[in-house]
């Protein structure tokens, strides 16, 4: 009984801290709004489009093309290796898939957040955290609720090929045996080769990549949880904890152990789970 109560004394004092600490995370399938610590400035390449802004002071970002930038706003490309690091402690970073937007759209979304009105959209994301705290219990929110928040308008969703659709579907159910573009093709009816090529010019990813990424996206699932990393590396997929270990800190410009440690106080939602399941039936 002592045990019991013990343990719920912890669960409920760690729910405390996340709550007090500000730190929070909403995961969508397409779509994360996180408001936290950054970690240590090391060099990182997500696979999706992010939109850095300051909670106070400014933000450094560098490049590997070179572009060097300080303010309170600062946007990065899909598998584009950069440097961000914030002069407060915390920052809000908003990702966006980029397989759910239309070719051309996050190149505009970056001229317009990048342009005159830079500051006004800024204050709109600092505005969305507060909204989305307050929102935190509810079910689900869509895409288009999400984007206006942040910029102000909904962003076009990309039409995607049923076959690609459920291909995602099964990639992002993290669950038995990892998903191969082989399973994939025999689902859809197609040749793997001819199911390859298919889901490149669908999503403008190649299959390896998305699966690569999608994998390391997973993680953000747990990453304020007390958990076993070797066990959680197996679980969503990774061959041995080397590779675990080396993927998350490309993606991330840090060790699965760093995210983790930093990521106590975070309170985490998660949204938008029916999608997945519909697009499997």
């Amino acid at each position: 009984m002592d045990a019991i109560v013990d343990a719920k004394c912890k669960e409920s004092a760690r729910h405390s801290g996340q709550q007090q600490s500000g730190h929070r995370m909403l995961i969508t399938p397409e779509r994360v709004f996180y408001a936290g610590l950054l970690g240590r400035p090391r060099e990182r390449c997500p696979g999706a489009f992010h939109v850095y802004v300051a909670i106070r002071d400014g933000l450094h970002l560098s490049t590997s093309e070179g572009r060097e930038s300080h303010g309170e706003l600062a946007v990065t490309m899909p598998n584009l290796r950069h440097t961000i690091t914030s002069e407060y402690r915390s920052a809000i970073c908003v990702a966006i898939e980029p397989e759910s937007v239309p070719d051309g759209t996050l190149e505009a979304v970056a001229r317009r957040l990048q342009g005159p009105d830079s500051h006004l959209f800024a204050n709109r994301i600092r505005n969305a955290y507060a909204t989305l705290a307050e929102m935190q219990h509810r079910d689900a929110i869509a895409n288009a609720e999400f984007d206006t928040m942040c910029f102000g308008d909904a962003l076009p969703q990309r039409v995607l090929d049923p076959r690609v659709v459920r291909a995602i579907g099964r990639i992002g159910q993290f669950c038995g045996e990892p998903v191969t573009a082989a399973g994939c093709a025999a689902e859809a009816g197609l040749s793997p080769s001819r199911f390859l090529h298919l889901f490149k010019e669908e999503t403008g990813i190649s299959f390896r990549s998305f699966r690569a990424w999608k994998r390391a996206r997973h993680l953000l699932h747990f990453a304020n949880q007390d958990i076993n990393l070797a066990h959680l590396a197996q679980d969503i997929g990774y061959p041995d904890s080397t590779h675990f270990s080396h993927s998350i800190r490309r993606f991330y410009g840090l060790k699965p152990r760093a995210i983790f440690s930093g990521s106590r106080d975070l309170a985490i939602y998660r949204t938008g789970q029916a999608a997945n399941e519909r697009a499997l039936t």
